[in-house]
């Protein structure tokens, strides 16, 4: 096509553009469409805490929030529904496992983000979605037949040994059940997910960053230490958050090796009970027991409530110090 024959082409508005009202209009409703998207979870929370509430009605209205929440023994046949024992065990089992699991993870992120090999990456990263893809009941039944002994041959003994001074590590009746055995098979199953999304984060940084501080004379470690790390701080935060949040909610593999005694854990080789224990193990249950349904719905809304406070202080934390840097 010649220059002339374009030219009047275009003079005859046969290449015209859409007008800019319409543009604006399909910018408009693209913007409000992502922002009903966007709006989807926070619906689904709030319908679900809102059934939950629903269901619970009864428990709160004849208990005392502080009688729930405060309360140590669980008895349903005697009208007991104390959570505290369920909350702790909760909190411990989840706190072992995150301790045991973000350490290890670190390195493995930054060997694999810093130091490893094209090759070794390929063959890491399936291995490590393999991983994150085994059902939680095959780690139960792992747990069971490897972890339980070993934290009731080796561990306790030795803790015994040499920390029983401690009272966190002070063996009393050991089993292998406990929270120990939880935190061990949880830091195995949420490492994959924190491996995968800090090595991501590693990623991001511009190799200029690296280059830069490599040239003035700082070492590899050095470089990591000072350039790297700071710049993927929150980064990592973000990822420990979410292999937190994926242990405070995971059920069979843990009930398959805490022991599931509702008792206030004061060691971590203490028996524990969490709350998704609770819920999984007697729901559909026993419901000819007044208030019983209520009570175990109630533990599940307390669990939403743990989780969802859990998150928000997280996601403060990190904007105030993105505020700092």
């Amino acid at each position: 096509m010649s220059e002339i024959e374009f030219t009047q082409i275009k003079t005859e508005g046969r290449l015209s553009r859409p007008s800019t009202p319409s543009r604006a209009r399909t910018d408009r409703a693209a913007q409000r469409t992502f922002f009903i998207i966007t709006l989807v979870p926070v619906a689904l929370i709030i319908i679900v805490a809102a059934a939950l509430v629903v269901r619970s009605y009864p428990i709160l209205n004849s208990y005392s929030l502080s009688d729930l929440l405060l309360g140590e023994t669980w008895r349903p046949n005697n009208g007991e529904f104390g959570f505290r024992p369920f909350i702790l065990g909760t909190l411990w089992v989840t706190t072992v496992g995150v301790l045991l699991a973000v350490p290890p993870c670190l390195l493995v992120s930054i060997y694999l983000a810093e130091y490893a090999h094209n090759r070794t990456r390929t063959f890491a990263k399936p291995i490590l979605d393999v991983l994150a893809a085994i059902p939680p009941v095959v780690y139960g039944v792992w747990g069971l037949l490897s972890i339980v002994p070993f934290v009731d041959d080796v561990l306790a003994p030795l803790s015994d040994r040499w920390l029983g001074s401690i009272s966190i590590f002070a063996v009393t009746q050991p089993t292998g059940f406990g929270i120990l055995a939880g935190g061990i098979v949880l830091a195995v199953m949420i490492a994959p997910l924190i491996i995968s999304v800090i090595f991501e984060v590693l990623s991001t940084v511009p190799n200029d960053l690296r280059h830069a501080s490599l040239a003035v004379g700082a070492t590899k470690w050095q470089t990591i230490r000072t350039v790297v790390l700071p710049q993927v701080l929150p980064g990592i935060v973000a990822a420990i958050v979410l292999g937190a949040s994926r242990a405070l909610g995971e059920t069979i593999a843990v009930l398959m090796v805490v022991g599931n005694v509702p008792n206030i854990p004061t060691s971590v080789f203490d028996t524990a009970y969490p709350l998704p224990a609770l819920i999984a193990n007697n729901y559909g249950e026993m419901m000819s027991i007044p208030l019983y349904d209520a009570a175990l719905l109630g533990a599940a809304l307390v669990l939403l409530v743990v989780i969802l406070i859990f998150n928000i202080l997280s996601t403060l934390v990190l904007q105030r110090f993105l505020r700092r840097s």
